[in-house]
């Protein structure tokens, strides 16, 4: 039989996987995160009729070439474009993310990891973030045990988002306060009988919220001394928790820090100069002057006996620092901006209720937080990326997932920081196919026209055949 015939049989043969190739990029044109692959072609075998020879100086004949005749083709290699990226896909669904760089997210399906680009994830019904398609779940990091504010870079196991644990976050009491603003002379309600008030609310241990309301009267108005006094707690219905007939001095202490300018006892109130600074002496004579005026509000047990009002349980308050030192006694036009408020001048120690989660966030290093309605933030965990050193020699094993070969490098089970190569996550944003339908169609049209040409050296070769059989006649 003759050569050509074999020769086309294997052409027709390789188009087809070409074909095939082209057939399933063009196919998959719309699926999320795929790499598109191409073919390349490799001479099949050669048939040596005759070796090639050297010159002979003896008989002075030159040398000759050999003489091969091609058997065919077969498919070489078979390439994804891995590290091709795909266009992007708006989604706005929060847990729709995309990959830049080359790296690639890590899932499992309860047995053994597997690597995709797609990343379109949901959350099922107990809190795994897992792909929307097959239900695999993704893998990442937890938060430290010991500081929870980053996390644990250790083996990868599944992220989990809604869990109980996550749905909400505990209170904080308050344990520092400022009272700050200016203090004018001529204010009228420092004048008025009982003198101006002021509410500071905080939060106990449980997260229920309080206010505790002071009086601020004129002591010595020339001297910038003013009588602060504590007159009640109440809750958050507005009920004093002090029984009527107590005196209040059983549930609170003041301390001090030990000026002069700084006093309280149930009697006179507390004292406080508000000129911004005063005058101390130190360890050689000289005078100093100081501006950090701080008090604590103490809830303390009281005496056997007492009994609360209104379901009030002080053993859950805790001290609560309150710092005078940016109140200032100065003449605005007898306006007073003195107030009061939980916290420090960022808003921390102020305390806060319970909080329940109100939404997810990712930051694009994979970092997921958790945000609650108390204005809380917490860190759920962080989704992990796989790096390889030829990411090429992945195997597609389907569903838009690929595993590890001997020729792509081994995942360590730990895997890496999406930003530590650069690259880096997007969500509400998905990463679409890579395939490029102009350049697929060109390569449709040379497949095609391969294996015509393919097919007429089968139908030549025929034909000498069939001439040869027609000698016999």
């Amino acid at each position: 039989m003759m050569r050509s015939l074999f020769a086309g049989v294997s052409g027709l043969r390789t188009h087809q996987t070409k074909m095939d190739v082209i057939g399933n990029n063009i196919a998959n044109v719309n699926t999320v995160g795929f790499k598109s692959q191409s073919v390349t072609f490799q001479e099949l075998l050669y048939e040596t009729t005759q070796s090639a020879s050297g010159p002979n100086g003896d008989t002075g004949r030159g040398g000759t070439n050999a003489k091969q005749i091609g058997l065919g083709v077969t498919q070489g290699a078979i390439n994804t474009a891995i590290t091709t990226q795909g266009a992007s896909q708006t989604t706005g669904n929060p847990f729709d993310i995309r990959i830049s760089g080359e790296n690639f997210f890590i899932v499992n399906d309860g047995s053994s990891n597997f690597f995709t680009r797609a990343g379109a994830f949901t959350v099922d019904s107990v809190g795994n973030l897992v792909m929307t398609t097959n239900g695999y779940k993704v893998m990442g990091w937890q938060p430290d045990p010991v500081d929870p504010t980053i996390v644990k870079q250790d083996t990868v196991s599944p992220i989990r988002i809604t869990t109980p644990e996550n749905l909400s976050v505990p209170p904080s009491p308050t344990t520092y306060a400022m009272a700050s603003g200016i203090i004018d002379k001529h204010n009228k309600s420092l004048n008025a009988q009982g003198g101006a008030s002021y509410n500071l609310n905080f939060y106990d241990n449980l997260g229920y919220a309080y206010a505790a309301k002071f009086s601020i009267e004129i002591k010595d108005a020339d001297l910038g001394q003013y009588t602060i006094t504590l007159k009640d707690i109440m809750n958050s219905e507005g009920d004093s928790i002090v029984p009527e007939g107590s005196d209040i001095t059983d549930l609170v202490d003041f301390g001090t820090d030990g000026r002069s300018d700084l006093q309280y006892d149930k009697d006179k109130g507390f004292f406080i100069n508000v000129n911004g600074t005063h005058e101390e002496i130190d360890v050689n004579g000289n005078p100093i002057q100081v501006n950090n005026l701080t008090t604590m509000m103490h809830f303390k047990t009281p005496a056997e006996g007492f009994q609360y009002a209104n379901g009030a349980d002080l053993g859950h308050f805790s001290d609560v620092e309150i710092d005078f030192s940016t109140t200032n006694n100065y003449d605005n036009s007898g306006t007073s901006t003195f107030g009061m408020d939980a916290g420090d001048a960022e808003g921390n120690f102020a305390g806060k209720q319970m909080g329940n989660m109100t939404g997810v966030s990712i930051t694009t290093s994979g970092m997921i937080y958790g945000t609650y309605d108390n204005g809380d933030k917490k860190l759920l965990g962080q989704i992990a990326t796989a790096s390889f050193a030829n990411a090429a020699g992945l195997a597609k094993v389907g569903e838009n997932l690929y595993e590890e070969t001997l020729n792509s490098g081994v995942f360590d089970g730990i895997g890496v920081d999406v930003t530590a190569d650069g690259g880096s996550m997007s969500t509400g944003v998905l990463e679409m196919s890579n395939v490029d339908l102009s350049s697929e169609f060109t390569e449709m049209i040379t497949t095609q026209r391969g294996f015509q040409a393919n097919s007429r050296i089968i139908t030549t070769s025929d034909t000498m055949l069939e001439e040869l059989v027609n000698l016999k006649r």
